[in-house]
């Protein structure tokens, strides 16, 4: 299943953030967690680990591609990932370290970018793509949401400062330090309406699914 989180924001004790974040998370991926930061960019990523196509460390998360330009956190499975290693390995020769989809998915966007790689994949995902050079954050979802993905803008108890925030599930968002996100109205409205909050919003203010 696994799970991913992070930010993005200027934040103290940034390693405990997503410490806490991924912990909320465990569940999703009981096997390994890491996580990823760069305090000066202000970023961070998550990750709780589910093996399932590489149980080795390869497939480790966060995971950089090969040229460092991409930092990525993954959750879910690409169904057309060997076929699309072999349309890779037909451009150019490339040394895998392993058998992850995750990796392939690095590696497609090295070679063909991120709007190209995933009109190319077949799968369900949940994806958070770094660009270390451009300092680019990209969130992406599979075509019919299967995995899921929260997002949006938290604004702490001890500050005036937001921060953008993402997760599998809104209890990681919820361990950002200081979360004080109001339950939306309009949301609760649609929950007691049609007993659940619809897309694209959430219970909280700011942050949506």
């Amino acid at each position: 299943m696994c799970g991913i989180a992070g930010y993005i924001g200027q934040i103290p004790n940034s390693s405990n953030c997503l410490e806490a974040m991924v912990r909320e998370i465990h569940h999703r991926g009981p096997d390994d967690r890491g996580i990823w930061k760069n305090d000066e960019a202000g970023i961070g990523l998550a990750h709780a680990r589910l093996s399932i196509l590489d149980l080795s460390s390869a497939g480790h998360q966060p995971m950089h591609s090969v040229s460092k330009n991409f930092v990525i956190v993954f959750n879910g499975e690409i169904y057309n990932h060997k076929n699309l290693r072999s349309e890779l390995d037909s451009h150019s020769h490339i040394n895998w370290s392993g058998h992850s989809d995750t990796e392939t998915l690095l590696a497609a966007i090295e070679c063909w970018g991120l709007e190209k790689t995933l009109k190319k994949t077949k799968g369900m995902f949940a994806i958070a793509l770094w660009d270390t050079q451009k300092h680019t954050l990209h969130l992406a979802r599979d075509r019919f949401g299967e995995k899921p993905l929260y997002y949006g803008w938290v604004t702490t108890a001890s500050t005036a400062a937001s921060a953008f925030v993402f997760g599998s599930e809104l209890k990681a968002l919820r361990a950002y330090p200081g979360f004080a996100n109001p339950v939306s109205r309009e949301a609760l409205a649609m929950f007691m309406r049609f007993t659940y909050v619809p897309s694209p919003y959430s219970i909280y203010q700011n942050i949506f699914k």
